[in-house]
């Protein structure tokens, strides 16, 4: 990951709590997360709200009483300072929970700093969480002249653009709908002109899942600040459009041992599979891959495929369309081989990519596919048959025991199709979804969407951080397919294990595929199939 950090240096550092046992040496301060992933970083590991929990209740009990919130409110004052450096006035909103004691201390050091800073604190003393009390009591001790404290949501100040809100509502303390005076703040945060920067989430999104019900309040923050962890729910489902640039303070804590639910995954390592090629090497030296798609009218998705592949780095590609009429030569692409459905011996040995506009047809082709193939990757209509056939499904989850590799690239209604439930279920719980999809069929899934979620058997889910909304166009998930399929029939050539091999690709392709979208269109304008193919030309060799 990019781990821009902000300095040490504070216009009130002398408030900085000293380093207890569970400290690192240095608290380095806040470091971006999002956007600007770096490829060569190592992943970052996500934790739930129970895990979350366990790890605060462990950092606080080794360090002395409240130093875990003054260093979550300094953190937050200093990245606050960073982002708005010509903001006169900060409007921070403090919820009822330790959310909104972070935005307490956070209070206190902007007006040290010679922010005029007006808090409105939405709480009731019998409730308050001990720690939350005393920032408050600390705040107001200060008796700062440029420090307003106000219980209940009075008129927020007239803010300009280049001031602003600090959301500390909620955060991980999400625990019911919104609705009542929290969903009246939501809505007067969401309509200031000044940019808002959320404290662990912005307020009213689900910290597991980051899926928000039709018409549910939540807070649209231009930046994110996560304290101590990361929560899953930033990176996917809706989270991405709420959460803006996402940024990371562990507050000098050494995370617990457990195992996180899910890792934000950059390839970092995954170059290794796809070493640098050797002068004496030749094409049959990279594999062959077979495109079995292209239903009449829907040709142009096999293409797409079988170019991706090539592109990618195959050493052969062949098409097998669907459509008996179809032309046998692609012009623009005339490297790749037209041919007839290949024999069992072919496709042993070969990386399959089966379903990219298949159609109807695709049905018929299927058990000669899940029965000989020896990597195969089924995408859109071939997903769509599987879910309809009992038959089909047995012999998906048959694979495995035979050793052979499978990957599953669905879209959301693809993936419900598949679990036989809805969309709006499958969208509710992501992560959960491509875990049982995984189980379900021994196979790799790449459950595509916003925050694509990867997962495998027995082993923690992956949400990849590439891409954006100039990828929701016809012929991009055809392109991811090929791309994988290619980058696939590369590394099964040095991995004995083709369950690994699979995982490298998926991994590798996803992260690629959404980085090429935010290269060649990082205003999410839509992004023709084609012109992105081209992008994923031109991504540095290091992830080919």
């Amino acid at each position: 990951m990019d781990h821009t950090a902000l300095p040490a240096s504070h216009p009130d550092s002398s408030a900085q709590p000293s380093a207890g046992p569970a400290a690192v040496a240095s608290l380095v301060g806040p470091r971006r997360v999002l956007p600007a992933i770096d490829h060569r970083q190592p992943a970052l590991p996500l934790h739930d709200s129970a895990s979350a929990r366990a790890l605060e209740s462990h950092a606080a009990a080794q360090l002395p009483p409240h130093t875990l919130m003054q260093r979550a409110g300094l953190g937050v004052a200093r990245l606050a300072l960073a982002l708005a450096p010509h903001a006169r006035h900060i409007w921070i909103v403090a919820g009822p929970g330790n959310n909104g004691g972070d935005g307490f201390e956070a209070a206190l050091h902007l007006a040290r700093a010679g922010r005029a800073v007006q808090l409105h604190w939405l709480g009731t003393p019998e409730r308050q969480p001990p720690d939350a009390t005393a920032a408050l009591a600390r705040a107001r001790a200060a008796g700062l002249s440029n420090l307003s404290i106000t219980r209940g949501l009075a008129t927020p100040p007239a803010l300009q653009a280049d001031d602003l809100v600090i959301d500390a509502l909620l955060g991980r303390g999400l625990t019911r709908a919104v609705q009542g005076e929290l969903a009246d703040a939501i809505a007067r945060l969401n309509a200031c002109a000044a940019p808002v920067l959320a404290v662990d989430l912005p307020s009213g999104l689900p910290a597991d899942s980051g899926a928000l019900p039709p018409a549910a309040p939540c807070v649209r923050s231009r930046w994110t600040l996560a304290l101590l962890s990361l929560s899953p729910g930033l990176f996917t489902a809706d989270g991405r459009d709420h959460a803006g640039a996402v940024w990371l303070d562990d507050l000098g804590v050494e995370p617990l041992t457990q195992a996180p639910c899910a890792w934000l995954g950059a390839p970092g390592i995954l170059a290794a599979a796809w070493p640098a090629r050797r002068h004496a090497q030749h094409k049959g030296s990279f594999g062959d891959v077979w495109v079995v798609a292209g239903a009449p009218s829907m040709g142009g998705a096999a293409l797409l495929a079988g170019r991706a592949a090539l592109h990618a780095g195959a050493g052969r590609v062949y098409l097998q369309p669907l459509d008996s009429q179809a032309a046998r030569l692609d012009p623009l692409q005339p490297e790749l081989m037209f041919a007839a459905r290949p024999s069992p011996e072919q496709l042993a040995t070969a990386t399959v990519v089966a379903g990219c506009g298949g159609g109807s047809a695709m049905a018929a082709e299927l058990p000669s596919l899940l029965s000989a193939a020896g990597r195969l990757l089924l995408d859109a209509d071939a997903l769509n048959a599987v879910a309809a056939s009992a038959d089909l499904q047995t012999a998906l989850r048959a694979r495995r025991d035979r050793g052979q590799a499978t990957v599953l690239t669905p879209h959301p209604l693809e993936a419900a199709r598949l679990l036989g439930c809805s969309s709006a279920e499958l969208q509710s719980d992501r992560l959960g979804a491509a875990r049982r999809l995984s189980e379900r069929f021994g196979a790799v899934i790449v459950l595509k969407g916003s925050g694509s979620v990867l997962c495998r058997p027995d082993d923690a889910a992956w949400i990849n951080p590439t891409g954006n909304a100039a990828l929701a166009t016809p012929g991009s998930g055809d392109v991811l397919a090929g791309w994988l399929g290619g980058l696939w029939s590369q590394c099964a050539q040095s991995s004995a294990d083709p369950a690994e091999s699979a995982w490298l690709a998926a991994r590798s392709a996803v992260w690629s595929h959404g980085r090429a979208a935010e290269q060649l269109s990082p205003a999410a304008h839509a992004l023709p199939a084609g012109a992105l193919l081209e992008a994923l030309r031109a991504q540095p060799p290091v992830l080919r």
